[in-house]
């Protein structure tokens, strides 16, 4: 079984979606600079090629994609396909629960998964992730609040993170901060 692929146009740049065996295991960008790594990892641990297609996994993931882009969802509800080591599994599942509009830095992700020595390990984790925005590698920032690379790029990261923000938290005349 080969795995599907197709393109996604979102407001911020074209994001390949890809699906094996009813699971997604590709969202990222297209312009991205690991997509070559990316797509070599995934055909050698899942043995197999890719083939333009569509499948039903990837058209709910449309449908989520275009909720998030146009601020009614903020979670994602798609069977996810993950390929890499242990390690970078268990990172790329810690991803999911940055919660939305909030961000974090490598060494507190490292801290997370129990490795606080291991930055440098996450880092290239985060950067081999295939499950952009759904796995939000995007939420993750230098310690000094900077922001570092991104498989779409630093100005999609900067619009992701100001899109997040923004759609979080207004104030209001008590000095409160809600949700909406």
């Amino acid at each position: 079984m080969s795995i599907l692929i197709q393109t996604y146009h979102s407001p911020f740049g074209d994001l390949i979606l890809g699906s094996h065996d009813d699971r997604l295991c590709i969202c990222e960008w297209l312009s991205g600079k690991s997509n070559d790594g990316i797509h070599r990892r995934l055909a050698r641990y899942l043995k197999t090629d890719f083939l333009n297609g569509t499948s039903d996994v990837m058209a709910e993931c449309a449908c989520q994609l275009d909720e998030y882009f146009g601020g009614q969802r903020r979670e994602f509800s798609i069977p996810i396909l993950l390929a890499g080591t242990d390690f970078q599994k268990t990172v790329w599942q810690t991803l999911s629960q940055i919660p939305y509009g909030t961000t974090i830095s490598y060494s507190e992700l490292a801290g997370m998964i129990g490795h606080p020595a291991s930055v440098r390990a996450v880092a290239n984790a985060n950067g081999a992730n295939a499950i952009s925005i759904l796995l939000p590698c995007h939420r993750v920032i230098g310690a000094d609040h900077s922001l570092t690379g991104y498989g779409g790029g630093l100005e999609t990261k900067r619009a992701l993170l100001e899109m997040e923000a923004e759609r979080v938290v207004y104030s209001t005349r008590s000095g409160r901060s809600v949700l909406f």
